[in-house]
């Protein structure tokens, strides 16, 4: 492979450039080259997120009507390339190497191989993967399936997969006979999912694109934009030549909050000029979310008290609140009884900025607060978007323009996968409605979530595993206990356009089924077809491949599914899988039958400018919560660690993080340019005074260790140490290379998504590095 991680050999900077401009044009480039993408990739770039064109592979930020000259980031070309590779992993690949050889392999290494080609069966007596006929495949499968138990057949779906497949996936998936619909919301906002629909009784952010010209300020909680979603940083750039301040709340001073050339601005790429994001950045500690915006409510409950006892204007949106919500009696008196002393404390920042950042936020008119994963991936994830809702009820800000709050998504369609009926939860299916259309009896028992299939794993009690898409058991936490508890899976199935880890751990039986990817055509016999998506905005979108697919032997994820039901379910005369295989027109159809409000007229209104918009009460001002109203909900703790204090005095709070060459679990490159880090990713970066206090050195090597009473063992070895601008106690490393330190229990409260963050751990010196010599 061309890069390997020698963590000896790795180097690092402070001196740290803004988001975009140069570098980010010469990474495109260095990608598109390395994977021998570079024709393939200048047809498909001009046409990214645009009309007619194919919707990113990689993240769901918002496609505008209007769209940018080129309307795609470094990390969307990159993920462009990579599907548009010219390497391939060919049978005769597999001919070559065993699949215990192959399990040694990086992330990186595994997808460097290329795109599958053929569907492989694994052969136990050779230890390698063998190619086999799609008939083959399909009817092997379906045997294995139809003498199972359904409750212990998953079925995983990742964010990427569009609307048609997703659909048709959870109908197989409840024709079956279950649930089981674990999918990459579980790992990232199922938090929101579980928080938002209690408080203002919707389950996703309730602002468009156009709120960006609207806004008077933005407020940025636990989200690094300049890397997991970059073509926001226009709208920011946009938002901050109108002096629209932003206020970022955040463990790491990311770059792309801090600084950002824009690459299509021949000024900026020409020039020193650069955009200067956030207006005030406030780098709390791990899990002092909550704790931060106590401290902006309580500055605004005292300033309004003031207000209304000196006969001036009130500081808090009264009207607003007595007109549309619920509880905010209990939560002011909540309020006024916390200490600033203890809002310092657990927040990790002054009160004098705290009460600054207050003061901007109270001049502004309209609002929107932005968070991402670093408030969901917490065990008090519900807990810290409970007090942001908080935030912008205390003033109105949701249901008017340029006021909201906005979950900031993560893969391409993981939030539209919901829309379709993608979820464990049978309430939030459209099952009365599946009844009616398809005249089958659907499950009413609750499915597994990704923590519940994992513990069903360890338990024995899955007896197959199905993956749409992803790297399931890669993302998953605790490795060091789920890996050789999934060998023992009696089957497994990965539908994917490459390996990774998932596809090289697996079952006593373990299908790859390769599948075209959304930038190639997809022929049917009604012609080239075309896919939705839903964006983080809540609008959806056509997408139409324009590559030729990678090898003649693809099918595209309809007709896997398609194939797989035609063989483990029984005939159904009002379900012809191969008429919606053969037009995806007719799937649309099917979709707008079972979710009319939604998706009516579906075909005719996919390729709207800009996308169509899902309904959203909440922008309406319409509460679809229990008792109709937004409901104030008070915090229970502000202390994050409670349940896991530090009892050595030498605990660390772990953030595992992405880095700038990184989608997920697809890692492009070791570098990670905008936090000085080169060639490598086994690294921590610690607070110099924590270095200091544990005599360590940059260019050490430690072992880190969770700190946790389950007699669990649980370690990650052979990492560089490193200073970094974090704050005192927390630490950072990437994911999901340190996903072995987060125990399976260590999830959000209420969500159950793996809490990734704020990870108790120590560290033991293995050796000095050369630094410290």
């Amino acid at each position: 492979m061309s890069q390997i991680d020698i963590p000896e050999k790795a180097h690092f900077t402070d001196d740290l450039e803004p988001a975009g401009g140069w570098g980010s044009l010469k990474e495109v480039s260095t990608t598109l080259m390395e994977q021998d993408a570079v024709i393939h990739g200048m047809q498909a770039l001009p046409r990214q997120n645009k009309l007619h064109g194919f919707a990113c592979v990689s993240c769901s930020w918002a496609k505008p009507a209007d769209p940018h000259a080129f309307e795609f980031c470094e990390n969307g070309a990159k993920a462009t390339a990579w599907e548009l590779t010219s390497n391939k992993a060919a049978p005769d690949f597999f001919l070559q190497h065993t699949v215990s050889e192959l399990e040694s392999w990086t992330d990186y290494e595994l997808e460097s191989t290329g795109r599958l080609t053929k569907p492989m069966r694994y052969d136990a007596a050779s230890d390698k993967y063998l190619a086999v006929s799609w008939d083959e495949v399909f009817a092997n499968i379906g045997a294995e399936l139809r003498t199972m138990e359904p409750e212990k057949v998953v079925f995983y779906a990742s964010g990427r997969a569009s609307l048609e497949t997703s659909y048709m996936y959870q109908l197989l998936a409840r024709m079956y006979g279950n649930n089981n619909l674990p999918d990459s919301s579980n790992m990232c906002h199922e938090t929101t999912s579980v928080a938002l629909p209690r408080s203002i009784g919707v389950p996703v952010g309730t602002i468009g694109l156009d709120d960006f010209q609207k806004t008077d300020c933005m407020l940025f909680f636990g989200h690094n934009t300049g890397t997991n979603a970059p073509r926001m940083l226009h709208q920011l750039q946009e938002a901050r030549q109108r002096d629209v301040p932003i206020i970022t709340v955040n463990p790491i001073r990311e770059r792309g909050m801090v600084a950002f050339v824009n690459p299509q601005s021949p000024v900026q790429m020409l020039t020193p000029d650069q955009t200067c994001i956030s207006t005030q950045y406030l780098q709390i500690i791990l899990g002092g979310d909550t704790a931060a915006a106590m401290g902006i409510a309580k500055w605004l409950i005292e300033a309004d008290d003031a207000a209304r006892a000196s006969n001036q204007t009130r500081v808090i949106d009264a009207d607003f609140i007595a007109e549309h919500t619920h509880g905010f009696e209990a939560f002011a008196d909540k309020v006024r009884a916390t200490d600033w002393e203890d809002i310092e404390r657990f927040s990790g920042i002054a009160r004098s900025e705290l009460a600054q950042a207050a003061q901007t936020y109270a001049r502004a008119e309209r609002a929107i607060i932005f968070y991402g994963m670093g408030v969901t991936q917490q065990r008090e994830g519900v807990q810290h978007i409970d007090m942001l809702t908080n935030l912008l009820l205390l003033r109105g800000n949701i249901g008017k323009p340029g006021a909201g709050i906005c979950p900031i998504r993560g893969h391409s369609n993981v939030q539209g996968q919901r829309t379709v009926g993608i979820t464990e939860k049978p309430e939030l299916a459209p099952i009365d409605k599946l009844r009616e259309q398809y005249g089958f009896e659907p499950p009413t028992k609750k499915g597994m979530n990704t923590v519940e299939t994992c513990e069903a794993v360890l338990n024995g009690e899955v007896a197959a595993f199905i993956g749409l898409g992803g790297n399931f058991l890669r993302a998953a936490p605790d490795h060091s206990r789920t890996e050789p508890a999934w060998r023992d899976i009696p089957l497994t199935v990965q539908i994917l356009t490459k390996l990774n880890r998932s596809a090289v751990v697996h079952g006593r039986k373990a299908y790859l089924l390769p599948c075209l990817g959304r930038i190639e055509t997809d022929q049917q016999e009604s012609g080239e077809q075309a896919v939705t998506v839903e964006d983080s905005t809540g609008r959806i979108h056509g997408s139409k491949g324009l590559i030729d697919p990678a090898a003649d032997t693809l099918l595209s994820e309809p007709a896997i599914i398609a194939g797989l039901a035609r063989h483990t379910l029984e005939p159904n005369p009002r379900v012809n899988w191969d008429a919606w295989v053969a037009d995806y027109a007719s799937i649309r159809d099917a979709i707008a039958e079972t979710f009319p409000e939604t998706f009516h007229d579906f075909n005719n209104r996919m390729w709207t400018p800009g996308g169509f918009a899902r309904p959203l009460p909440a922008r309406e001002r319409i509460w679809k919560t229990e008792n109709g109203k937004a409901n104030f909900i008070p915090p229970a703790t502000l202390n994050p660690h409670a349940e896991l204090p530090d009892r050595s005095g030498e605990t660390l709070r772990l953030m595992t993080t992405r880095g700038d060459n990184q989608f997920n679990t697809t890692v492009y490159a070791l570098d990670d340019r905008f936090r000085g880090v080169f060639g490598t990713r086994r690294v921590l970066l610690m607070n110099k005074e924590d270095m200091k206090k544990r005599d360590l050195h940059a260019g050490d090597f430690v072992t880190a260790e969770t700190e946790s009473d389950d007699d669990v063992t649980r370690r990650v070895e052979r990492l560089r140490v490193q200073t970094f601008d974090i704050p005192q106690g927390c630490v950072v490393g990437y994911f999901p290379e340190l996903n072995p330190l987060v125990p399976l229990w260590h999830h959000a409260k209420g969500s159950k998504v793996p809490a990734y963050k704020a990870i108790p751990i120590r560290l033991i010196l293995e050796y000095r590095g050369a630094e410290s010599t």
